[in-house]
């Protein structure tokens, strides 16, 4: 589990909850994983070399101290891999007939605010949560949604990160539930799961069984009707000590034109929460 928590201010009041997984090479829980190719000081100090030949310097690598330049990575990967957010480009061209948002064309205040941690740790893997399921779970917080509020919903799934079973064991949210959410003035949710909807193998069965393209990524394309983002694989939402009121910020990594970017929620919390 990619758990950081670290105190913050000076006298030690607030601790940072990472609520990200990281980037990682060949890992089981990504279908699509990152390619990474690590360079180290040696690697470091003949690329440097080279290039300052290129420039007009007579530079070797033996002239680093110690022979050292800098360590370096080599990365190929979606920006849909490890935590990130998912902009409204990503679910269609257009939203209720305007054009959609890249992920850098999303305001910064929809990224900061108090989150809503629901809790779904309940629900059978492959299900669909519905929006009577998560009126409940508010009814349960006896909490009422405010505009600027961020909603996250916790599976559990993160547990099984590192494993193929995190690819298939967890439930995904439905279009009306994603839709009642966005109604009440919510602009980003996030899920500790793969995805935010229900596994692919299961909508894919469930389209076979039903002939009905509504079973195809129901929640991702109702942000075709209504504008919001949401991030997928976020992580130790159970570490959080309350479910209302958590400060949390997730900006998301400016990609030019991009259907999202990765990000890095981390939650504010005060020593006596």
């Amino acid at each position: 589990m990619w758990a950081t928590m670290t105190q913050f201010s000076p006298d030690g009041s607030t601790t940072l909850i990472d609520l990200s997984v990281g980037l990682e090479p060949d890992v089981d829980s990504e279908p699509f994983p990152p390619e990474i190719e690590y360079r180290d000081h040696d690697d470091g100090a003949a690329r440097l070399a080279a290039h300052l030949r290129e420039l007009g310097h007579d530079i070797e690598a033996a002239d680093f101290p110690d022979g050292h330049g800098l360590a370096s990575e080599d990365l190929t990967l979606i920006p849909h891999a490890g935590t990130h957010m998912d902009a409204p480009w990503h679910y269609g061209p257009t939203v209720d007939g305007e054009p959609a948002k890249t992920i850098d064309e999303i305001p910064l205040e929809w990224c900061t605010g108090e989150a809503v941690i629901l809790d779904f740790t309940w629900k059978e893997p492959r299900s669909e949560i519905s929006a009577d399921e998560v009126r409940s779970q508010l009814e349960d917080l006896d909490h009422e949604l405010s505009p600027g509020e961020l909603v996250f919903i916790e599976t559990g799934a993160d547990e099984l990160w590192g494993t193929p079973e995190y690819l298939t064991a967890f439930p995904g949210m439905g279009a009306e539930a994603t839709k009642y959410l966005v109604e009440q003035g919510i602009k980003v949710i996030g899920t500790d799961a793969y995805g935010f909807d229900k596994p692919f193998d299961e909508m894919g069965r469930r389209f076979a069984e039903a002939d009905d393209d509504s079973e195809l990524w129901p929640a991702h394309f109702a942000g075709r009707d209504i504008e919001y983002c949401q991030i997928e694989k976020m992580a130790n939402l159970d570490a959080l000590p309350r479910r209302t009121g958590v400060p949390v910020t997730a900006f998301p990594v400016t990609i030019e034109d991009a259907s999202g970017g990765w990000v890095r929620p981390v939650a504010f919390v005060e020593e006596d929460a």
